[in-house]
């Protein structure tokens, strides 16, 4: 191609470019009037938004502002929630403490009322055997006063020595100052109101003691009060209370007394129902001997009488019938010497007080072979005492041993008594006259008290209690035939 060519060529591009431009200038100038006239728009729109840029800058801030103060509230509730937590924390500790303290005396009431329980099923179970006096051994009293006055003083000494004790504070105490809640008068409050527990629950054991005290479980009551003792120190150990060694020996003491009272009171009512026997007895004794001696005195005066009718009649009588009232003057000179005789008899024993009848009788279908009561009467019939002592006490009658007159029979009565002290059948109520002894002995002891053989019955009838076992054997008897006859 020429050169010419070219030329119009790039002509015809310039041209092309040019009308290209001019055309795309219209489009930019179009575009940026509609940008001018949104621009105007939106400015019109928002002509309240001075500055955006300064209102995001202003948001900015008032939101720091809010949030500082947001913190700040936020740090001031953190410190009151941690302060509330601190007095809830203590407020806890202080209830939990209470809790503990609460529970354990809680534990220990539980604890003791648990012990309590087995000792009186313990307790129940050995109840079945109090009749046998030697499974709690022999007491020893410890006082030897004369009267029960004398007794119950001195238990009254003692209990007003436990009331100085509560007084003074020393039945319990502790050894050691607790602090609760770092304060001494409250650690102090609480020991007390420990120390009261811990008495309240021991001197209710000790009363409960104190009253079943009998003969036969003084040993096992004192034991149960030094149980009692034990186990409430025990169950207090952790808070160093202790029931005081005084205190115990007080109650142990107190326990002593209440038994031995009763003891001596039962001694003085056995020493009043043996006057009142006594008494009975004398009363029934002189009763006869009045008896007697009005009767002996009605009798002389009777053949006193006849005697003089008689020597009246014979001074007129002749013969035989002579001979035959001489006869019955005789005969009733004697029976009038003989009632004499009976009435001076009957005015000696009056006078003399210690004369009597003692007796050796035996039961043995009520105590067995070889026990024998040895007792005195002043009765002039010493088998009407017998027939007494065999009316409703006992279920069969007594056989006679022998009767035995002296002239001292409260003195022999009691050298028999001495001789066989070692044998009574009761060895705690010296008025209970049996003993269990082979009668040879008695008899030897009766010959070289009296110093002169008495005369025995060796062989006790016991008629009432025999004939009972031949009943009874006889009932048994169909029973064995049957029973071998169906073998």
């Amino acid at each position: 191609m020429s050169w010419s060519g070219w030329v119009v060529l790039l002509l015809v591009a310039l041209i092309g470019a040019v009308v290209f431009l001019v055309r795309r200038l219209r489009d930019v100038q179009a575009e940026r009037d509609a940008t001018a006239r949104q621009v105007a728009y939106y400015t019109e729109r928002f002509r309240g938004v001075v500055d955006a840029e300064a209102e995001r800058q202003r948001v900015l801030v008032a939101l720091d502002g809010e949030r500082r103060h947001a913190v700040a509230a936020l740090e001031r509730a953190h410190a009151e929630a941690r302060a509330t937590i601190a007095r809830t924390q203590e407020a806890e500790a202080q209830a939990r403490g209470r809790m503990q303290q609460e529970r354990a005396a809680v534990d220990a009431q539980l604890a003791w009322h648990q012990h309590r329980l087995l000792e009186l099923r313990t307790e129940l179970s050995s109840l079945d055997e109090e009749a046998n006096f030697q499974s709690f051994g022999f007491y020893k009293p410890r006082y030897d006063f004369s009267t029960s006055a004398a007794y119950q003083a001195q238990l009254e000494r003692v209990r007003q020595q436990q009331k100085q004790r509560l007084k003074n504070r020393t039945a319990a105490t502790s050894r050691v100052t607790w602090l609760v809640n770092g304060s001494t008068a409250e650690g102090q409050k609480q020991t007390q109101q420990m120390l009261k527990l811990m008495l309240r629950a021991f001197n209710g054991e000790c009363d409960a003691a104190i009253a079943r005290v009998k003969y036969n479980n003084v040993q096992v009551m004192e034991a149960r009060i030094r149980k009692a003792a034990e186990v409430i120190n025990g169950l207090s150990e952790v808070q160093e209370c202790e029931i005081t060694e005084g205190y115990l020996a007080l109650k142990l003491e107190e326990l002593a007394l209440a038994h031995e009272v009763q003891e001596k009171i039962e001694q003085e009512r056995e020493v009043q129902r043996r006057l009142r026997e006594q008494m009975r007895e004398e009363e029934a004794a002189q009763r006869e001997l009045d008896r007697a001696q009005a009767e002996a005195e009605r009798e002389e005066r009777r053949y006193a009488d006849a005697l003089r009718k008689a020597q009246e009649d014979v001074e007129g009588a002749a013969g035989k019938k002579q001979e035959k009232l001489l006869g019955e003057i005789e005969e009733l000179q004697r029976r009038l010497a003989e009632a004499q005789a009976n009435k001076q008899r009957a005015v000696s024993r009056a006078q003399l007080t210690r004369s009597g009848h003692v007796y050796v009788i035996s039961n043995v279908g009520s105590f067995g072979e070889h026990v024998y009561k040895i007792g005195m009467t002043r009765r002039l019939d010493p088998m009407d005492r017998v027939k007494e002592l065999g009316d409703a006490s006992v279920p069969f009658q007594f056989d006679v041993h022998a009767v035995i007159y002296a002239e001292d029979a409260p003195g022999l009565e009691t050298a028999l008594h001495r001789a066989f002290h070692h044998r009574r059948v009761n060895r705690v109520n010296e008025k209970k006259e049996f003993f269990r002894v082979p009668l040879e002995e008695i008899v030897t002891a009766v010959n070289q008290t009296r110093g002169a053989e008495v005369e025995f019955v060796q062989f006790a009838e016991a008629v009432e209690y025999r004939k009972t076992l031949a009943m009874g054997e006889a009932r048994e008897e169909p029973r064995v035939r049957e029973a071998v006859v169906a073998a």
